[in-house]
């Protein structure tokens, strides 16, 4: 049996996103997002779908097996085995049992310095955009690329012009946001449509695609961002608080999104000498973290989740393309153990 599956998700926005990066910088807006360091582009880095999950699945295992005990002891997933590891007054912390699905899924910590944890059997790698949607004159257009095609197993040749590439070339220029660009075609068109399809990207999406290279791509998502300016409501007055304006950027609504879980074979893993139960494949593996997907497109993911952001629809939750066996070269993303929320 093989050591290890790759499982590739695909998530739909259906509001806003913002995974911050913790803290106010003297920027064109007080909140940033993410973004990758090379590529510059925004992403969910996967310790935040790591602690998501792992607090959604423990919500749903608690809610299918409300008076769970151990050792004759009261303890639910829901918030022990969801939260920090050391029990505290009266939080009880990690089970740590070999029958737990959050905890053989997720990890747990365990002693001094959380000493004799494990590390857990799913992995999450960071959620890039695939699908990012841009207002044009002819109406919102998805812009993608080459190098983002890849992650889903597309191989796309022949985008090196400062050009928007559609399925046929109308001949007139198109604007992505302020920037205008020549139209070509892409004779590669239908066969990308064709593997969104199977990935079940809406067709009001697979309508209106557009690709432009490489070095365009980054330019063209980080200039068309959502940001908004909120403000601390007095209570006592009803009028704004003095010095209480703040700024926010964010993925807009309809970009999709695309990360990987890999998840682990549980036989190669015991927990204190005793055979782990609780899952017993990685396909049983994936199956526990997919629970969280309801709770994702009802609870959101990020901060402002008050405000009207945070929704993800995973629309599509198989295995891999890029599955191979291992010693094959292949090269990974960065990944993210199963852990806490962050």
């Amino acid at each position: 049996m093989a050591s290890y599956k790759k499982f590739l998700q695909v998530g739909l926005a259906l509001d806003p996103i913002h995974a911050g990066t913790g803290g106010a910088r003297i920027v064109r807006v007080d909140l940033t997002i993410v973004r990758d360091p090379v590529t510059q582009l925004p992403k969910i880095p996967g310790s935040s779908l790591a602690g998501v999950y792992r607090t959604y699945v423990a919500m749903a295992e608690t809610e299918a097996n409300p008076n769970r005990q151990v050792n004759g002891k009261a303890w639910p997933y829901y918030p022990h085995c969801a939260g920090l590891g050391q029990a505290r007054d009266n939080y009880l912390g990690h089970c740590g049992q070999p029958d737990c699905p959050v905890c053989t899924v997720f990890g747990f910590a365990r002693g001094k310095d959380q000493a004799g944890g494990f590390a857990g059997l799913a992995a999450f790698t960071d959620a890039h955009v695939l699908l990012f949607p841009v207002p044009t004159r002819q109406g919102p257009h998805w812009v993608t690329c080459p190098m983002v095609l890849q992650w889903v197993g597309l191989e796309v040749k022949d985008v090196e012009k400062d050009a928007v590439y559609r399925q046929d070339a109308s001949g007139n220029p198109l604007n992505l946001g302020w920037l205008l660009l020549p139209v070509c075609q892409c004779a590669e068109m239908s066969n990308i449509k064709e593997r969104l399809q199977g990935l079940k990207v809406p067709d009001y999406i697979l309508n209106h695609l557009a690709l432009v290279p490489d070095r365009l791509f980054a330019h063209i998502v980080n200039s068309n961002l959502e940001v908004r300016t909120s403000v601390s409501i007095d209570p006592t007055t009803g009028a704004a608080e003095e010095r209480a304006l703040f700024s926010y950027e964010a993925l807009p609504r309809t970009t999709v999104l695309a990360w990987e879980i890999i998840a682990k074979n549980p036989a190669h893993f015991n927990i204190s000498g005793q055979q782990i139960t609780a899952v017993s494949d990685p396909q049983s593996v994936h199956g526990v973290a997919a629970q969280a997907h309801l709770y994702l497109e009802h609870l959101g993911i990020g901060g402002m989740g008050t405000r009207g952001m945070g929704r993800l629809r995973v629309v599509y939750s198989e295995q891999s393309p890029s599955n191979r066996q291992p010693g094959s070269g292949q090269t990974t993303s960065s990944i993210s153990q199963g852990g806490g929320q962050s």
